[in-house]
């Protein structure tokens, strides 16, 4: 029989329904399932009875995978792995450099090895664009002032102290109107004044 490939970048499936292998890229980690191969009926009654012997008449065979590929292993499950090789192998190459087997997502083609070792120029030359790009766009961002129509001079309110809705900024609440500075309110005239006003604006009456 001819050696098989894939040595250590697959898991056996296999169960006492029948094999299957799934193979993984050692770069990415993603994987091929092989196509189902189930047992024929004789062939899968063979292999519950020495399973079961194996396992003792009250054992759960399901169960047992490590039992289960000790009773399929041999020329049937060899052939089973070679046809699963077969046909994942197109989808898999190894890379002369590092030794690796990768996928077609990691496989340079132009200079045949893994992106590992010979990254993909064009790919790599439209990450440094869209990083320059980001570069530019934050140092664009850091020289715009944004600060300059805010007023930093009077008392910044939180919530407007009239009717609690939150304050959006400038001198007036959106909600109800009123002035967001805290107010004094003149107890002759009524008139509202600033907070800390020792006389009204409107009379000059003492505020207190």
């Amino acid at each position: 029989m001819a050696l098989i490939e894939f040595t250590d970048n697959y898991e056996d499936l296999s169960t006492d329904q029948g094999f299957q292998f799934k193979f993984m890229c050692e770069r990415c980690g993603n994987g091929f399932l092989s196509e189902f191969r189930p047992f024929t009926a004789g062939r899968a009654a063979g292999v519950l009875r020495a399973v079961t012997g194996l396992l003792g008449r009250g054992s759960a065979v399901a169960n047992s995978a490590y039992e289960i590929q000790r009773a399929v292993g041999g020329p049937a499950h060899d052939r089973a792995l070679q046809e699963a090789v077969a046909e994942v192998r197109p989808h898999f190459h190894q890379c002369s450099r590092c030794g690796e087997w990768v996928c077609d997502v990691c496989w340079n083609a132009s200079v045949a090895l893994c992106e590992q070792c010979a990254p993909d120029t064009q790919e790599e030359l439209a990450a440094m664009q869209q990083e320059a790009r980001l570069s530019q766009l934050r140092e664009r961002v850091a020289e715009t002032d944004y600060s300059s129509q805010i007023n930093v001079a009077d008392e910044a309110v939180v919530v407007c102290p009239h009717c609690g809705a939150k304050s959006t900024g400038g001198k007036f609440c959106n909600e109800c109107g009123k002035p967001l500075q805290a107010v004094s309110e003149c107890p002759k005239c009524g008139s509202e004044n600033p907070a800390g006003a020792r006389f009204c604006s409107e009379c000059g009456e003492p505020l207190g």
